[in-house]
């Protein structure tokens, strides 16, 4: 009897992991579905004036500031959604961010560019917000990051 409620469980597990991969329709094209995902209740809220303009300026700056360096970047960063509302990672090289800690380490990274914002600054949050209170002032709803092969990590910004 037990085995057969666990076999219950198993392909429940199986349909709901299956349903939020088809909601998510960048998998399968960017990154391959996600392996983990974590909700993230935000300190910040979103600016008035945040909308699918400034995201994508957001990450333009990012990108600019990626491949300006001297040496070639191991992600790349883009938005993606009708409104620009999800913010996607992707590793450019092999097995450099494929765990759940590399990807840590990557918004650790963003989180200490984040606090030498302007935008932290003024508000005196430099010490206490994050990269993903950044996103969720911006209006981003969600964050994917991947490795581009196998690993992919999701946040929900709420």
């Amino acid at each position: 009897m037990r085995a057969g409620r666990l076999a219950v469980a198993a392909v429940a597990v199986l349909v709901l992991a299956r349903g939020a991969a088809a909601d998510d329709r960048h998998a399968e094209y960017y990154y391959p579905p996600a392996t983990s995902t974590e909700v993230y209740e935000a300190r910040a809220t979103t600016l008035a004036d945040s909308d699918r303009a400034r995201r994508i300026g957001f990450v333009t700056i990012m990108m600019h500031s990626l491949l300006a360096a001297p040496y070639q970047p191991d992600f790349a960063v883009f938005a993606k959604g009708e409104e620009a509302e999800k913010l996607i990672i992707v590793g450019l090289q092999d097995g450099r961010l494929n765990t759940i800690y590399r990807a840590r380490a990557v918004f650790a990274m963003l989180t200490a560019m984040a606090r030498d914002t302007e935008l932290f600054r003024e508000y005196g949050v430099q010490d206490i917000f994050t990269f993903f209170d950044l996103c969720k002032l911006l209006g981003f709803a969600q964050i994917t990051i991947s490795d581009g092969v196998a690993f992919t990590h999701q946040v929900m910004i709420e």
